[in-house]
């Protein structure tokens, strides 16, 4: 039997995307619901599933941190994200736990019916990986683009948004405090904080720390929910957690 799981908290949503999954050849017999991330890491577990499409934003586990826990035990599993956000926090999230030679796909919320029949086509049949070009944008230009942040940059950057210490990122990162100083310094540059107002007695207006913090999250390239992760990860594992993955996530 030829079986797939939605994985979206909202039950509309969950009908439409069963419409759809209907709609298209890929042999669906069952289609198996889970309302939160919870749920779905369980269901991938419980049952043997030909694809999965998993909502970014959901209760309990989010879809990054769902897709991560159903690769780490089958890294070959298809899965399509599907999404309000193509914020840059929700793609690298995603981007950084991809196994390599996974099939995905990442669909906004806002694709057409016949769209999304497409992509769950090509991801759960023909193995091809479909990315929403507002999304494929993102990954070009984070990819390409000198003033955009590498991954050290973005992991330092979720380390100093739930207040670590230069001493601790040096210890966490297997680096040297010169080192971690320089990375800051280049990520307040790209932040464009490299020249910050002065008042008139020459003492600085902003701490550059909170600042950067400040224009990451109304840039969108961290948000609460990649914060909120990376809090919880660090408090499971302080030296590892961030590196092995922080879910900029999802919605």
């Amino acid at each position: 039997m030829s079986t797939y799981l939605i994985a979206e908290d909202d039950v509309l949503h969950r009908g439409f995307l069963r419409e759809v999954m209907a709609l298209g050849e890929i042999d669906c017999e069952q289609v198996i619901e889970a309302e939160n991330g919870e749920d779905a890491i369980r269901l991938a577990h419980e049952h043997e599933l030909k694809g999965i499409i998993l909502d970014l934003q959901m209760p309990k586990k989010t879809g990054v941190q769902a897709a991560k826990a159903i690769w780490a035990e089958n890294p070959a599993m298809p899965i399509i994200f599907w999404s309000n956000y193509a914020d840059e926090a929700y793609v690298r999230g995603v981007a950084r736990i991809v196994p390599a030679g996974a099939t995905y796909g990442y669909l906004l919320k806002t694709a057409s019916k016949d769209r999304l029949r497409r992509a769950i086509q090509c991801v759960f049949v023909e193995g091809q990986n479909i990315i929403d070009r507002e999304v494929r944008g993102l990954q070009k230009r984070g990819q390409k683009g000198s003033d955009e942040l590498t991954e050290v940059e973005y992991e330092i950057l979720l380390d100093i948004a739930i207040g670590l210490t230069d001493q601790a990122i040096a210890a966490r990162r297997n680096m040297s405090m010169r080192s971690v100083q320089g990375r800051l310094q280049q990520l307040y540059a790209k932040l464009g904080l490299a020249s910050l107002p002065l008042m008139p007695d020459g003492r600085a207006v902003f701490n550059s720390r909170s600042r950067a913090v400040a224009m990451a999250l109304s840039s969108r390239i961290i948000n609460s929910k990649t914060i909120e992760i990376a809090e919880s990860e660090y408090q499971q594992d302080p030296e590892r957690g961030l590196r092995r993955s922080t879910g900029h996530q999802p919605g």
